[in-house]
């Protein structure tokens, strides 16, 4: 078995070659039988523009690949996985992680013992299931707000990361789904796919600052939105036919007052409530809309690029088979 992990990296080498000295070591510690070669696939998301990803090219395990514009480390993953898959066996191991650290080594032997478990043994994706966070409190309040904002938009729980494994065979199954044009981690609970979680608490970066703004974040967390489009629709669509029937209630109950009784009703009340119930659908269908629209532009800039650029082969040491 060969172990595959796939990594984006963005002016962050120094970090990558820490995470590949810990990773080589944490899975050379384990049994011959289950070690196996190890081989590191890294997405220069600068696309060509960081002069020290070419110091990576020496490494005989390493495989550097390079995109034709920056694409996020999350389209950056699935863009990767596409390129290589024709060289990656069905019993193969295929991780995915972050170069910086808070993807841990030291878990990765849990999750590829997992493979092998459950109840449909190397059929199923490993996620790592984050346990605790370190990050300043601002972030930690605006995740808490995301994740229910996610949970009433999907009725799903955002709890992974990039932090995967899967086998070969399943990573050519899934990863042509165009969902995954849209977001990686998010997409493999959108599909429904068998899952397995292993516990993983969130390292911490190994040098440098993170070049994620808050901006960036935003954009990531509207991107891992973007599979659940039919449920969003869905929500939305029951949302309109609420708002609808309670307008017709409202309007029932202030006709009824002023034919049938004497009671006296500000004439205010009915313009307020008719103004917030035509802004509210107004601005409901104007998020449908712009969402959807959101998500075929996002889709469409990545559907078929890895074709694209087939002439452009994997940039690699001779070392690789």
């Amino acid at each position: 078995m060969t172990t595959w992990v796939v990594t984006p990296v963005y002016r962050d080498t120094g970090s990558f070659r820490v995470l590949r000295e810990r990773l080589l070591e944490v899975l050379g510690a384990l049994p011959e039988a289950a070690r196996g070669a190890v081989r590191f696939v890294v997405i220069d998301d600068t696309a060509g523009q960081d002069p020290e990803v070419e110091g990576l090219r020496a490494c005989g395990d390493v495989v550097v690949l390079q995109p034709p514009f920056n694409l996020g480390h999350q389209r950056g993953i699935v863009y990767a996985l596409r390129k290589m898959l024709p060289r990656i066996a069905d019993d193969d191991a295929v991780v995915t992680m972050d170069a910086d650290g808070e993807d841990r080594p030291e878990d990765l032997p849990r999750l590829l013992a997992a493979l092998d478990e459950g109840e449909a043994p190397g059929h199923h994706v490993v996620l790592a299931l984050r346990t605790k966070r370190h990050e300043p409190p601002l972030f930690k309040l605006l995740y808490r707000g995301f994740k229910v904002l996610f949970r009433a938009l999907t009725g799903a729980t955002v709890r992974t990361g990039n932090y995967a494994a899967m086998r070969g065979k399943v990573a050519k199954r899934v990863l042509i789904h165009p969902t995954f044009d849209l977001a990686y981690s998010s997409a493999i609970l959108a599909l429904d796919l068998p899952v397995v979680y292993v516990p993983c608490e969130r390292g911490v970066r190994y040098q440098g600052e993170s070049k994620m703004t808050y901006g960036k974040l935003a954009m990531h967390g509207l991107r891992m939105l973007m599979p659940f489009t039919e449920r969003i629709a869905i929500r939305a669509l029951a949302a309109f036919v609420a708002f609808g029937l309670l307008g017709v209630v409202l309007a029932a109950v202030v006709v009824f007052l002023k034919v049938f009784t004497t009671s006296s009703i500000p004439g205010w009340t009915s313009y307020v409530a008719l103004a917030a119930l035509i802004v509210s659908l107004v601005a409901l269908g104007n998020f449908i809309s712009l969402f959807v629209l959101f998500s075929q532009t996002r889709a469409v800039s990545l559907a078929n690029i890895e074709t694209l650029t087939a002439e452009q082969e994997p940039v690699e040491s001779e070392a690789i088979p």
